[in-house]
């Protein structure tokens, strides 16, 4: 797949109208969790589906340089599972996560508690999150763990015989920490169990669930026994529904059109953006439901709608905290004022997204200010002009999409990152009429 170029340029297509279907690739998040947990599973997993994005790549090597065996065979990638504790000591200087902060913190979980000694790290971007978020509870379960002063990665792990089991009230809604501790869980004696403020998604607890693992949800608590073994499967991973949120604000944007997202993710813990969009009055339905592998899954139709600005629930927050770059975009477009708050945790992903997006709109002529915890966006319209992406995936697409609906082009700079996530993004946009070149 040919790499994408730093800048890129969006301009208007006059007239355009779609009325199709369209298949996004694997959803990021089930990727990642597939090819770790069938690499610590007993037997052979076979994964349809993988995204073969930077960031999940990222998490296969890992998975490989730990001694995992894993081949392509036509659209499927054959795991040869070495059990939990089968892992070696990586090669090299250590695992490079790249940009992916959900591999280093699942990774985090397992690394934590073998009897090797390993480190992990990733680029300038990922060495800036915050990770005392992960490394405070597993020090609490025994792990021998230490990131750099500024609670940053690189990330050592030493030694360790087993770990402990824990209760934990995780001052931050996020997936990425509940998965590590559950990951964390299958190496420790007795019980793990973890409370969220508010719920986040919960693929890696249906994952192990599809893997033979016992483990139960209540309300805001997970609760797993730890030591379990897990089984091998196989596994069929639906459409990213963070990937398809860009063509979703197209298609309600866009007038006399209607676009079909098939086989796409509707886990309820991703679904946020969804809600949202349906509240600023979009019109969205699903069609020909089904589960597997206990995850739900549709086709949506989304259909040109007149949005309207909204104050934003905070109940859907964690539940769209990947897609607000872009619903950001659909608010400038909005009838109105869109308001959101309770969402620090935007400024904590691979760049300060209210700020980047904020800049960005500013230069664009929309009327937009900053809350320490959200941002106001007065919607109406959009002028052409240059931005900058922060080498942010979600920030460069957003702004891409925009394009479409601006008086005037609009240049994007930093936009490589682009295949951390969606390698396939400029080719569906072709496939539509979009013009970016």
């Amino acid at each position: 797949m040919a790499k994408i170029k730093n800048t890129l340029t969006s301009r208007k297509q006059v007239d355009l109208k779609i009325n199709t279907k369209v298949t996004v690739p694997g959803d990021k998040s089930i990727s990642h969790r597939s090819v770790i947990l069938g690499g610590i599973a007993n037997g052979i997993t076979e994964i349809t589906g993988f995204l073969e994005s930077g960031d999940c790549l990222a998490t296969m090597y890992a998975m490989q340089s730990m001694g995992v065996e894993i081949k392509k065979n036509g659209n499927k990638y054959i795991v040869n599972g070495v059990g939990k504790h089968g892992l070696k000591a990586p090669v090299g200087s250590g695992i490079d996560c790249g940009n992916s902060g959900t591999g280093m913190r699942l990774l985090s979980g397992i690394m934590a508690a073998q009897a090797f000694d390993s480190e992990i790290f990733g680029d300038k971007s990922l060495n800036s999150r915050p990770m005392t978020r992960i490394t405070k509870p597993l020090e609490l379960m025994g792990a021998n763990v230490s990131a750099t002063k500024k609670g940053t990665a690189p990330i050592k792990f030493k030694a360790v015989e087993k770990l402990k089991s824990i209760s934990y009230q995780s001052p931050v809604a996020s997936a990425q920490v509940k998965s590590c501790l559950l990951l964390a869980g299958l190496y420790c004696d007795g019980d793990v169990s973890l409370s969220e403020p508010k719920l986040s998604r919960d693929h890696t607890e249906n994952m192990l669930r599809g893997f033979g693992c016992q483990v139960t949800s209540n309300d805001l608590t997970v609760n797993m026994k730890g030591g379990q073994s897990l089984k091998a499967t196989n596994i069929q991973v639906p459409a990213d529904i963070s990937s398809s949120a860009f063509f979703m604000v197209l298609a309600c944007l866009l007038p006399d059109s209607e676009i079909t997202f098939v086989n796409l993710c509707i886990n309820p813990s991703r679904i946020g953006i969804i809600g949202i969009l349906k509240l600023m009055g979009a019109d969205i339905e699903f069609i020909n439901q089904s589960t597997n592998a206990g995850e739900q899954i549709a086709d949506v139709v989304v259909k040109s709608s007149d949005l309207h600005g909204i104050e934003i629930p905070h109940q859907y927050i964690a539940s769209a905290i990947d897609e607000f770059p872009i619903l950001f975009i659909a608010a400038s477009l909005a009838k109105g004022q869109t308001k959101l708050t309770n969402a620090m945790e935007l400024r904590k992903k691979e760049s300060d997204r209210i700020t980047a997006m904020a800049n960005g709109m500013k230069i664009l002529g929309v009327d937009c200010h900053e809350l320490e915890d959200g941002i106001v966006i007065n919607g109406g319209k959009l002028n052409g002009g240059q931005v900058d992406a922060e080498d942010d995936h979600r920030i460069a697409m957003s702004f891409l999409i925009a394009g479409q609906f601006s008086n005037g082009a609009i240049e994007v700079k930093n936009c490589e990152n682009i295949m951390t996530s969606f390698p396939s993004f400029l080719e569906i946009c072709n496939t539509l009429g979009l013009t970016i070149k």
